[in-house]
């Protein structure tokens, strides 16, 4: 059963069997990165927990760890529901670019829809570091460039595994 504990008037965190979760990293892969991952169309907190499953099939990446569930309001398109957000630590061999692309797979997969920025959706993620790495591509920037003033990485961020936590909180960005 889902434990939820609201922070103020517009956040709530919600704590099941899979937000926050740690697995043991085998080091099979060479680069740790973390992922923002959020929706609001649907049964989100449900397709977490699916996405959460799907990611451990794929043999491109090794789930981590993960971070509480936050739900919180939108920004930029404000005239749209709640999103829930977490953030996602896997491991991978993929460069930058492979990563965005299977990434972009897979919140299609999910039924991500593209209509305009800030949009409603099913499934948006997105890179916030990629190991201690800077890169900047028209199609992506690393670390993430808002991610320090998003409670909705911030919080989750928070709840992962402190040594972890440790090597980004302090990152000059």
């Amino acid at each position: 059963m889902p434990l939820s504990r609201k922070l103020d008037d517009r956040h709530v965190v919600f704590i099941n069997r899979m937000f926050p979760k740690n697995i043991r990293d085998d080091k099979r892969f060479r680069f740790s990165v973390v992922l923002g991952v959020g929706g609001n169309v649907g049964d989100v907190r449900r397709r977490l927990d699916h996405l959460w499953i799907y990611l451990s099939r794929l043999s491109q990446l090794q789930r981590v760890q993960s971070g509480v569930i936050l739900k919180n309001p939108p920004f930029g398109y404000t005239e749209q529901a709640d999103f829930y957000n977490t953030v996602i630590e896997i491991a991978t061999s993929l460069q930058p670019r492979a990563l965005l692309r299977l990434l972009w797979r897979i919140e299609n997969r999910f039924g991500r829809k593209r209509s305009f920025p800030n949009a409603p959706r099913t499934l948006d993620l997105d890179m916030i570091f990629f190991d201690n790495r800077r890169v900047n591509y028209p199609e992506l920037s690393v670390p993430h460039p808002h991610w320090n003033g998003r409670p909705s990485v911030k919080i989750p961020l928070r709840s992962m595994h402190r040594t972890f936590r440790r090597q980004y909180e302090n990152l000059n960005v």
